[in-house]
């Protein structure tokens, strides 16, 4: 069929029709013509407008908000220790002068913690940090309303599950050992304070049952965020496998071997390990933790060193909850002390270290370039990039 010509009635009445047509919405701002020649750049002076470039957004939440955070967490953290404080030496005369804190004083510490905690973790996931604080908000005021028993002990948990996971969640990637030294030390820090705002909610716990609850809870939590953060099970690969398989294998044998050898151990064994562990406490004031430094601090360590070249690290970092929650659950035991759990929490930090330095020198031995010079320029050169600590991932 022949296509219609201007001269037939049917092509000429398109034509008119497309020509009285307005133009659309897409193309009013635009003018048809010749291209207009851009002028040569003029050096810029004191009279040259330069139009305006891309505005970039601003990498993580506002200045304002952060401030804010920072300021209710460090006013709770700091009636935490006021609290503490208080209660370890009454009768020294600088504290007297001070007055007795007010019974209050370390549950609203709490509460302003695990807030504050609450909205920088949801602000590093990328979740909603407004319903996440008030949420974490409206459970502490309960709890310190209603008591019992059990909304401080749910309380308590939550505070542990909530603080651990962001220690591990506010690191950033670490090129060097010493650089991933200091962001064990930070995770260290929020476990810390983690531990306070738990205590202040004095729940009424087994210290056992307490520890494997809030271990499993955070395990779940991390295992969730990282699935988003290292692409999921198949951006693992056969290395990244054998990695979450020996950080499970070397958590399921700790904790099985634990509760195996308290509840069937022969008795005489059992009493050789606790005479043990005990001379120890007695010598140094304190034992470390073994999954602390066999599995936790290790997989910070090792973790955010691999960070820095590839995303899978997250999953060896998605063990680091091994080390976080016993450190943050570490004064719920009714028997544990502030200065026994300090020694504890050091022990393990140092050993840990140790081990992670172990493991990244087998690592670049396996894996990395061989020689210093091979390494100091693998180490200068680009890395993966990560948003900075308090930004969305």
């Amino acid at each position: 069929m022949p296509s219609p010509t201007s001269e037939s009635p049917r092509g000429s009445s398109r034509g008119k029709r497309a020509a009285e047509r307005p133009p659309s919405r897409l193309r009013r701002s635009r003018k048809v013509g010749p291209t207009p020649i851009a002028p040569a750049a003029a050096p810029p002076g004191p009279t040259s407008v330069q139009a305006p470039g891309p505005q970039r957004p601003p990498e993580g939440p506002r200045r304002t908000l952060l401030i804010v955070c920072f300021a209710v967490l460090l006013l709770g953290t700091a009636a935490l220790a006021w609290s503490a404080v208080n209660g370890v030496i009454r009768t020294s005369a600088s504290l007297s002068s001070l007055g007795p804190a007010p019974g209050w004083l370390d549950g609203a510490g709490a509460v302003a913690v695990v807030t504050s905690l609450s909205w920088l973790l949801a602000t590093r996931t990328a979740g909603r940090a407004v319903v996440s604080a008030g949420l974490a908000l409206v459970l502490g005021v309960a709890s310190l309303l209603i008591g019992g028993r059990i909304l401080p002990t749910g309380a308590a948990v939550m505070t542990c599950v909530v603080g651990s996971v962001y220690a591990v969640m506010v690191t950033v990637p670490a090129v060097t050992w010493w650089k991933a030294v200091r962001e064990t030390v930070v995770a260290t820090l929020v476990a810390a304070v983690t531990a306070l705002a738990a205590v202040g909610f004095e729940p009424t716990v087994a210290a056992e049952r307490f520890d494997l609850v809030a271990l499993m809870l955070a395990l779940v939590l991390v295992f969730t965020i990282v699935y988003r953060l290292g692409a999921g099970l198949h951006g693992l690969g056969r290395r990244g496998l054998i990695i979450v398989a020996i950080g499970l294998a070397v958590l399921v044998a700790t904790l099985a071997y634990a509760e195996l050898l308290r509840r069937y151990g022969a008795q005489s064994f059992v009493s050789s390990i606790l005479d043990f562990a005990d001379a120890t406490s007695a010598r140094i004031g304190a034992f470390p933790r073994p999954l602390v430094v066999l599995l936790g601090i290790p997989a910070i360590v090792w973790g955010t060193h691999v960070r820095a070249r590839r995303r899978q690290g997250w999953w060896v970092c998605a063990f680091g909850v091994a080390a976080t929650v016993p450190l943050a659950s570490g004064l719920v035991a009714p028997d544990s002390s502030y200065l026994e759990a300090a020694l504890r929490g050091a022990y393990s930090l140092v050993l840990g270290l140790l081990v992670g330095y172990l493991v990244i020198r087998a690592d670049l031995a396996l894996t990395g370039p061989k020689g210093r010079g091979a390494r100091r320029a693998e180490e200068a050169g680009p890395h993966r990039p990560e948003p900075s600590r308090f930004a969305e991932l």
